[in-house]
Parts: C-alpha cells; structure tokens; sequence
C-alpha cells in the first residue's frame, strides 16, 4: 500500500515562494496498492498532478472519498484529465446534503455561470453517493465512514486493507476544552497504523477561531494518543504558514510525542508512506 499527497494545505490554494517546500494546492491524498484500484482522499487542487500520471486511454478506474464539499475539498475535480475521457469512471463517495442528492449538490457547484460545464458534462462516468455512518467495500479494502465534527455535513474514513489501514480525517472541529475526543473520531482512529489529521492552528490562531471548524496541533496528538495510532500526519495546514513554520511545528509536537508510541510527521507535496 503507497499513500501520496499531491494536495496538503487547507481553505484555499497558496502557491508562495514561502511554502514551495510543503506546498500550496488542496486537500488531495491517493491510496495505491497492487491489483487494486486506486482509492482517493478528498478532489481538491492537488488532483491536478495526480492526474498527470494516470492514464488518458478511458481505462481509468477509482474511488474517491470526499470529506465534505467545502471548495478546497473538490474544485479539482473538473481539472482532473482522466474523467474527460469517455470509459473512464469514478465512484465519489460524500456526506449526504440536506439540500438534495450529492449529485445534485455537485451539480449546483459546477455549473454555469460559475463554471463552464456541468459535471454530468464530462467524458467520464462519475457516479455520486451520500454516506453518513457506514461500512463497504471498494475492492478488498473495507472503508468505515463516520461523521466528524465541522461546518457543515463531514466525515472522516477509515480503509482497512490486508497489509495496513489509514484514517483520514482532514477537517476537524475540536471543543473549546480541547481535551475531549468524539466517540466516531475514536472509532475511526482505534489502533490505525496512519492517520492523517487536521492540524491547522496553534493554541493562539485557535483562541480566535475557535469556531472555524479546525483544531490545534497538539489536539491532532490528542487524537492520535487517545486512539493509539502508530503515525500521526498533520494535514490541512493553514494557508499562511510557511515552510519554517511548519517545520517549527512538527518538531515541537514530535517532542511532545516522545514516548507515547506516536510516531509524527507534517505532509508535503509528493510524500510518499509505503506500508
């Protein structure tokens, strides 16, 4: 199993010459594994590269699930190549809407006058499910779904293959008190070998945006302690933090994660986890 971050920063794009290190396009993670089809995290902008290296013959074939349909989490999608090509298909897992079917929701995201097409426009064949608390199978990898405190319908997904599982759990709204942890974000963590978790603001840019739908750093440790992840991987940084930053960041939490069995890391454009 081969994760790859194309996409790892959060709210919007932010390509400055500060963060070219880790990077400045939006939430997109790919799930690789041998005789299996590939299983996305999240369509947002850093779709685009992932595209580069799929094929542009109509073989293409994937599932994507999508955490919520905030901008930064799916204005990929129409800038992705494979689904241009007639025979191509998608699966596009998401939370389920109040407003109607995820098709249709999509549907009112890209469309004229703010978009050119329309999804149901496209070569390929995309195919939309809600989910909100379930369980299937792509493949021989089963997939747990669970919603995850935020703004707005989210959840978070946990693939349990034969060889790892990896949870991810981009967007998460911690509690003023900081030190609690909801029941579904522990299923979903429990014992899992990767987490890739919202690690957005320090304790100060919390204080003034505690209702932002993001948490702390250290609360992503939280997390990752109280359910006993071996790996934690801070995701979603924030569009203002630099290279420095961020690397200020994951090594003050790696020595506040001394000893606890959590081995920690910050995502990047182009990071490879092979398990």
């Amino acid at each position: 199993m081969r994760l790859t971050f194309y996409g790892v920063r959060g709210s919007t794009p932010s390509p400055y010459e500060t963060n070219r290190r880790y990077g400045g396009n939006t939430a997109s993670v790919v799930l690789d594994e041998a005789d299996e089809e590939p299983i996305l995290f999240d369509l947002g902008t850093g779709l685009r590269l992932y595209g580069a290296s799929c094929p542009m013959d109509g073989s293409f074939a994937a599932t994507a699930l999508v955490t919520h349909i905030h901008w930064d989490h799916v204005q990929g999608l129409p800038f992705f190549p494979p689904v241009h090509v007639p025979g191509a298909r998608l699966d596009v897992y998401g939370p389920e809407q109040a407003e109607g079917p995820l098709d249709d929701v999509f549907g009112e995201l890209m469309r004229p006058p703010y978009f050119p097409i329309r999804h149901s426009e496209l070569g390929g064949d995309v195919r939309f499910r809600g989910v909100t608390s379930d369980t299937f199978s792509v493949g021989t990898r089963k997939v747990t779904v669970r919603p995850v405190p935020h703004k707005g319908p989210t959840v978070g997904y946990r693939v349990d293959g034969a060889r790892a599982s990896i949870t991810y759990i981009s967007d998460h709204q911690a509690p003023l008190s900081l030190d609690t942890v909801a029941d579904g974000v522990l299923e979903l963590a429990d014992g899992v070998d990767v987490l890739i978790h919202d690690a957005q603001y320090t304790p100060a840019e919390f204080e003034r945006k505690s209702d932002w739908g993001h948490c702390t750093l250290d609360y992503a440790l939280l997390v990752a302690r109280t359910a006993h992840a071996k790996k934690l991987v801070l995701f979603h940084h924030d569009p203002w933090h630099s290279d420095d930053d961020i690397d200020r960041f994951a090594a003050e939490l790696r020595e506040h994660a001394a000893g606890s069995g959590v081995e920690v890391d910050a995502a990047y454009e182009g990071m490879t986890i092979t398990l």
